[in-house]
């Protein structure tokens, strides 16, 4: 999905979101204006060579969509700390990738004239360019007002994914869930894995690779199937 006029994206963030959303954007058509330094800067640059490197109130003032990849506990700190010394652009697309905050948290930025957007590509980021394969097969979490709202689902379908509304009220919720499936399967793999170890297995990890790759499916195609009738 292309559009007829390219944005300006600056990424805020350059852990191992920001520079694929950003990789992901210009491969739509948009121009990757700035990126901020982060924890591994050599691994950004890879994933968007070329792109220089600035301050986080100068890529906010040179871009007309900016994302905001950074850790949740920083997100409110930033959004205003910028507001403060007036880095917002009225009608500046700003978009954050948090799976938990809705648009609440960007309130001091749409204060200034800015849109807010949050949009949760609902994948475990490595931080490379094999991400983009997988947004290609993922779904985002869309919250937007709703004027905007397809503005949004437009920029989830350009990273690659298909988009999924969920409401302000929701996100907590939602974000919950995104943690609760993260966090487990990282827990009974690490588990798993370490037993084998203890038993021999010199690769743990790719012993169980199939096994637990079909569970999952399976038990996802079993979590997506029609809702059981209800008795009489």
């Amino acid at each position: 999905m292309h559009r007829d006029g390219r944005l300006g994206v600056g990424i805020i963030g350059a852990g191992r979101v920001g520079p694929v959303v950003g990789a992901a954007l210009a491969g739509a058509g948009h121009a990757v204006t700035g990126i901020t330094s982060g924890s591994d800067d050599d691994r950004a640059a890879a994933v968007l060579p070329g792109v220089p490197v600035l301050d986080a109130l100068e890529v906010a003032r040179r871009s007309e969509l900016v994302v905001l990849a950074v850790p949740h506990d920083e997100l409110p700190g930033l959004v205003s700390g910028i507001a403060e010394v007036g880095g917002w652009q009225l009608g500046q697309l700003l978009l954050h990738t948090d799976p938990i905050y809705g648009i609440d948290v960007l309130q001091p930025a749409a204060a200034q004239g800015a849109i807010p957007l949050a949009v949760h590509p609902a994948i475990a980021f490595t931080g490379t360019t094999m991400d983009l394969r997988q947004l290609q097969v993922a779904f985002a979490a869309v919250t937007a007002p709703a004027p905007v709202l397809p503005i949004a689902q437009a920029l989830a379908v350009e990273m690659g994914c298909e988009p999924v509304v969920i409401a302000e009220q929701h996100r907590a919720a939602y974000g919950e869930a995104i943690s609760t499936a993260s966090e487990f399967s990282r827990s009974i793999v690490g588990q798993a894995t370490s037993l084998l170890r203890e038993v021999g297995v010199e690769n743990p990890g790719g012993y169980l690779s199939a096994l637990v790759s079909s569970t999952v499916e399976q038990a996802l195609r079993e979590a997506s199937g029609p809702l059981d009738p209800p008795l009489l």
